[in-house]
């Protein structure tokens, strides 16, 4: 627990272990989809997994190269490494032509190079426009950087070409550098992308505001029919050219809607709304699921290579549900549970109540004395801690000696 003088935020240990968690949290949902323990490579080129770049093994100027969770901690252990997050259709490089003499230490007998895998400056350790590192020791901005869902390159907000909606839970953004690629996706951002962010409200797009001063009645009246022509099939009517708010719940976005016998991009395109095309676009949950899939779209997916937009367990949110499912599965089995939790049911009734009244005894103290730090605004060190212990237990040895009884 630390306080700063002056003015500045006091950070107590209770918010440190809490953002600690919550890192952990996510930590386990990108880690969890990929397996630690064995290379990926047999598995071939794996739809989805966490990758690492090695700068010791492939430095700046050589060839990209990504390696497997598991190979980053067995072959690449002191190595630095680039963190990727997570790629989709990618085989593991571990040791094959684009390493000199090291060789993988999991699995030895791998082509050498894998043809399909894609690479950007990113396995060099630079990322967005800018192309710079992250953190950037010489950008005095602080700004989030969001990952692009089609080139999975990361950029920072501010070069966006867009506001970044507050509310940003549940969404997928495409990059303006990938939606010209694929001119296409500007007709469904007309209908299905979260709107833009205003000064007057952060979560409704400009044309929302002017509507509720009364200023575009015939445009409501088009995107209203916009939106019932999507769902001529039965599918949940939705406001607001078919765009749903910020605050839309997930549930809500959930199933889709049906297949069509006509083309939906058509006829999206036939209602006359039009999107201005820059910047990057935000999507709402699900909206994979409200894409044409005739013959004609599938074929100007896969030739944009965005076949995968068809595939709902390509997105980064299936993939850590199913890490955290995983991990949920282990924690259950004998094996994956906690080493006290497991040692607390082989002792009886009598002893379980005695470490528990301990434990709360100890967290108590610890606080109270965490807390005369924080009210003189001091730093906790090391030595404070150890010494905190030492107490403790010179405690335990004083109850304990006291307890003894001797005969004259």
């Amino acid at each position: 627990m630390a306080a700063n003088e002056g003015d500045e935020a006091t950070v107590s240990l209770v918010d440190v272990l809490e953002e600690d968690e919550e890192l952990e949290n996510e930590a386990s949902a990108v880690l969890a989809g990929s397996d630690s323990e064995k290379c990926s490579y047999p598995e071939g080129y794996v739809k989805r997994q966490a990758l690492y770049a090695c700068s010791t093994c492939t430095p700046k100027g050589g060839q990209p190269a990504g390696v497997c969770l598991a190979c980053s901690y067995k072959c690449h252990e002191g190595h630095d490494l680039f963190e990727l997050y997570t790629k989709r259709h990618f085989r593991c490089d571990c040791g094959n032509g684009k390493f000199e003499e090291m060789r993988c230490k999991l699995y030895s007998d791998k082509d050498q190079l894998n043809t399909e895998n894609k690479y950007s400056h990113n396995f060099f350790g630079l990322y967005c426009t800018c192309n710079r590192p992250y953190p950037d020791p010489e950008d005095p901005v602080e700004d989030e950087m969001i990952q692009c869902i089609v080139c999975e390159d990361w950029l920072h907000g501010r070069h966006l070409g867009c506001p970044v909606p507050e509310c940003v839970e549940l969404q997928e953004m495409v990059c303006e550098s990938c939606m010209n690629n694929a001119p296409f996706l500007w007709t469904y951002a007309t209908h299905l992308a979260v709107p833009a962010a205003t000064k007057a409200s952060p979560c409704k797009a400009e044309w929302e505001v002017t509507n509720e001063e009364g200023d575009r009645e015939e445009g409501k009246n088009t995107t209203e029919e916009a939106s019932t022509s999507l769902n001529d099939q039965g599918e949940e009517k939705v406001k607001s050219n078919g765009v749903p708010g910020c605050k839309r719940r997930h549930q809500e976005m959930e199933g889709g809607s049906p297949p069509s016998k006509e083309c939906r991009l058509k006829e999206l395109g036939g209602t006359g709304t039009e999107r201005a095309e820059f910047g990057a676009v935000f999507w709402p949950s699900a909206w994979r699921t409200k894409l044409c899939s005739c013959v004609s779209c599938k074929k100007s997916y896969a030739e944009a290579g965005m076949s995968f937009l068809l595939d709902e367990s390509d997105t980064v949110l299936a993939y850590e549900n199913k890490g955290k499912t995983t991990e949920q599965e282990q924690a259950g089995t004998a094996e994956g549970r906690d080493p006290l939790m497991s040692a607390l049911n082989t002792l009886g009734r009598v002893q379980q109540l005695e470490i528990i009244h301990g434990y709360n005894d100890m967290k108590t103290e610890l606080k109270d004395f965490l807390q005369r730090f924080a009210a003189e605004g001091k730093v906790v060190t090391p030595e404070d801690i150890r010494q905190f212990f030492q107490q403790q237990q010179n405690r335990k040895r004083q109850r304990a000696n006291a307890g003894q009884y001797y005969c004259s």
